[in-house]
Formats: C-alpha cells, sequence, structure tokens
C-alpha cells in the first residue's frame, strides 16, 4: 500500500515535471519584438510557402532570389487582421511592411501585409503614418 502510493506520487510529480517543461518551452518559444527591432522595411517578393500555425503564421517570400521568412501575428490577431487560411496562395505576390531582424538575416516581423491588392493590418498601432 505505502510502495503503491509513493508509485503515484512519482508518476504525478513527473507529468507535473513534464508539463511545467513544456510550458516553459512555448514560452521561451514567443520571443516577442526584441529580434525585430532592426527598423521598418518594405519587402515585395513572390509567397513560396504560407504557415498558418501558433505560434505565429509565417509566409516565405522570395524577393530577387532570397528566400525571406516574413512571420505575422499570433494566430487570432492575425484572423481578426483578416487574414485566414486561404487568404493568400503560392505564387501570388505580396507587399510586406515590418521590422527586419536585428542580426541581419532575411527575417522580418510584418506589421502590414498586401496580397493582391488585399490589405491586412497585422499590427495597427505599428504602422507609419
Amino acid at each position: 500500500m505505502i510502495a503503491s502510493r509513493i508509485r503515484r506520487t512519482l508518476v504525478l510529480l513527473a507529468s507535473i515535471t513534464i508539463s511545467v517543461a513544456a510550458l516553459g518551452g512555448a514560452a521561451l518559444a514567443h520571443h516577442g519584438w526584441s529580434w525585430a527591432e532592426a527598423g521598418m522595411i518594405e519587402l515585395t517578393g513572390t509567397i513560396t510557402a504560407i504557415t498558418i500555425a501558433p505560434p505565429h503564421p509565417v509566409i516565405e517570400v522570395d524577393a530577387e532570389g532570397e528566400i525571406w521568412t516574413v512571420e505575422l501575428g499570433n494566430p487570432a490577431q492575425t484572423q481578426r487582421a483578416g487574414f485566414v487560411e486561404g487568404s493568400a496562395e503560392i505564387g501570388q505576390e505580396i507587399v510586406a511592411l515590418g521590422n527586419r531582424d536585428a542580426d541581419g538575416s532575411p527575417r522580418m516581423k510584418a506589421v502590414r501585409i498586401t496580397v493582391d491588392g488585399q490589405v491586412f493590418d497585422i499590427y495597427p498601432e505599428r504602422i507609419p503614418q
């Protein structure tokens, strides 16, 4: 009986430890804006891939032969902006306005995207007037 209680307690503690580790990893993956403060740019190119999934939807863009990763807001925020699955397709032209990765890599956090003339303001408060 005592061995059974100890076993249940150990299983419970292991489950809690795994849950905390998983949540901590998700929190670390959510990186905010600190990486994207290198300055605002406008990127024009062709969509090569679209992923609408947590933690952030991502659009891969071919801009003059260089593949850029364009991160959008979290899925709920991106949806509120009107950009949902089916809003864009591979091969369409996109113009992305946003902040470039501070380390200079071809990656940006978009505040606005325009796909075939349709504008999606992901972070309207960050769009320069």
